[in-house]
């Protein structure tokens, strides 16, 4: 693909945004600003890989055009490849049941190949809080991101290089209960945004000892429903960040993930 200044969409990164509930994109210039207002649409259901992909390539058709994409979803993606995906694999949606079907269809699933193919431009596939921390990390220290939203996410980043990732979300926190299902978009409703900001202070606390971070960043759409007087306790090392960082993420991405040179679609 043509990377000349004159080329349509040089220089820009179309960003995708996957999540449990809905679907958010828009391109960006170089500086990571965005080039039009994010467009979103409500995530499809049930979603086989190739209906992610031609969902994604109709989002893309009424953007501006863009010579690289990066596209952020839930679960564990590894070198572009979809090891495994909570919401994707459910017949309606986040908590509906899981359909054996759509397991076996996405776990393999090199989405970084299938993309790139489809957008017609090199595409790197990771997961979504992994892009929602390359818009916010430093680069300095070692830096926690945890998004809350339908569930939770993580991502590491150790001196601005992204590590390896870990679902935090499916480690145990009570009694047999994940994070995802401790602090997710069910149990805030149920709970209240009081109650379940205190869940986020205990889950914080219970990490410290664990990272040892030197910054934690707090976002996802729920972060802003942290109360303030949790926000104050949690001290100087912990800063909520807003949701925007998934697609601003979208272009820093390509320069802090790790191990570049072995992504399938990073052209």
């Amino acid at each position: 693909m043509s990377t000349s200044t004159d080329a349509p969409g040089a220089g820009r990164t179309l960003a995708v945004d996957c999540g449990g509930g809905g679907i958010k994109a828009s391109v960006l210039d170089a500086a990571g600003t965005l080039h039009v207002p994010p467009v979103r649409v409500p995530t499809p259901y049930p979603l086989p890989p190739e209906r992610l992909v031609a969902t994604i390539v109709e989002i893309a058709r009424g953007l501006p055009p863009a010579e690289r994409a990066t596209v952020g979803m839930p679960g564990m993606i590894r070198h572009g490849v979809v090891i495994a995906t909570p919401h994707y694999v459910t017949r309606s949606g986040p908590r509906s049941r899981v359909d054996p079907e759509l397991v076996a269809a996405w776990a393999g699933k090199d989405m970084a190949a299938a993309l790139g193919t489809a957008l017609g431009c090199p595409t790197l596939v990771l997961n979504d809080a992994e892009v929602h921390g390359a818009g916010v990390v430093s680069g300095s220290g070692l830096e926690l991101v945890l998004t809350l939203g339908t569930g939770l996410g993580s991502a590491l980043f150790d001196g601005g290089v992204l590590s390896p990732h870990l679902e935090l979300s499916h480690a145990p926190v009570r009694w047999g209960v994940t994070y995802d299902a401790y602090l997710g978009e069910h149990e805030r409703r149920r709970l209240g945004d009081a109650a379940w900001s205190r869940r986020v202070r205990r889950a914080v606390d219970g990490l410290r000892p664990v990272f040892h971070w030197d910054r934690l960043y707090l976002g996802g759409g729920n972060s802003r429903r942290i109360r303030p007087v949790t926000l104050d306790a949690l001290g100087d090392d912990v800063v909520v960040v807003p949701n925007s960082a998934g697609i601003v993420g979208g272009v820093r991405a390509w320069a802090l993930r790790a191990g570049s040179a072995h992504h399938p679609g990073a052209g």
